[in-house]
């Protein structure tokens, strides 16, 4: 057994997308462009709905795969193919964009808090045209396990103390846990080897992660093992642990579209304008 550590460390970035909702984007940004296969992670967190009312209105994917996670809020997402969902407060989504899809994801509230993360994971290159598809999760159906004292863990893919995530049939294998860690509490997770790795802490003042502490809004990025140790810190903490299978491909990327070559970007942009999506 190997365990890993920190050999990387990034701090979220102030930005905004879509219609200008502010957020903290994490992967996607100078200081780290992207982990394959993540190609992007952000955090949106307000409670000041000027920050977030507007939205994110509808907008083309291609290639890839967008992960939305809410830990607080309601978030009603429609699609040009007549698919719609309502993410509640703890639901996650897992769209496959694959060939193509426009979609708007708009928040369903006027106030309050609205918090959450969009992970986008690659798609293999012989998966990136495929049909989309989604996988909606209502928050009753993510498996809450506590493998240790003082820390509670939601399984969201992968599998932990018994219990498997409902995110199932994505080609990169990934693991993606909420672990909520007491003050001191310690956990060791096991990891399958050869996955790239992160921990991102995003509530609490640190955590100490492969035996360094990481601060709020810090993500670490792992060496490659077999597992990875965690402690809290003199405060509870709770981070995001996400690991995936790596696809050593070529990455041609243009705003919402990931190909492998600049060749089929151009076909990307080319099928939206005429409208194939």
């Amino acid at each position: 057994m190997t365990d890993r550590h920190i050999i990387r460390r990034i701090r979220g970035m102030d930005t905004s997308d879509g219609a200008g909702v502010k957020l903290k984007r994490i992967i996607g940004q100078p200081g780290l462009d992207m982990l394959d296969p993540f190609l992007l992670l952000d955090e949106f967190r307000s409670d000041q709905a000027g920050d977030y009312i507007a939205g994110f209105p509808e907008h083309p994917h291609r290639g890839f795969e967008t992960v939305t996670y809410m830990l607080a809020g309601n978030m009603l997402h429609k699609d040009n193919h007549g698919n719609s969902g309502d993410l509640t407060s703890g639901s996650v989504q897992w769209m496959t964009a694959g060939r193509g899809i426009l979609h708007s994801e708009m928040p369903q509230q006027e106030n309050g808090l609205m918090w959450g993360f969009q992970l986008w994971v690659n798609l293999p290159a012989k998966d990136k045209m495929t049909a989309p598809r989604y996988q909606d999760i209502a928050p009753e159906r993510i498996p809450v396990v506590h493998p240790a004292e003082g820390v509670e863990v939601r399984v969201l893919a992968g599998e932990l103390a018994g219990a498997t995530g409902p995110v199932e049939g994505i080609a990169t294998n990934p693991v993606y846990l909420d672990v909520s860690l007491k003050a001191g509490a310690s956990l060791t997770l096991d990891l399958p080897k050869g996955h790239h790795g992160f921990a991102y802490v995003f509530d609490g003042e640190a955590a100490l992660v492969g035996g360094e502490p990481l601060t709020r809004s810090e993500l670490g990025v792992f060496s490659d093992g077999d597992s990875i140790q965690l402690k809290g810190g003199d405060k509870p903490s709770r981070l995001i642990v996400v690991a995936g299978r790596p696809l050593n491909e070529p990455v041609a990327r243009y705003g919402p579209f990931v190909m492998n070559t600049q060749a089929q970007i151009h076909e990307a942009i080319a099928d939206f304008r005429a409208g194939k999506f």
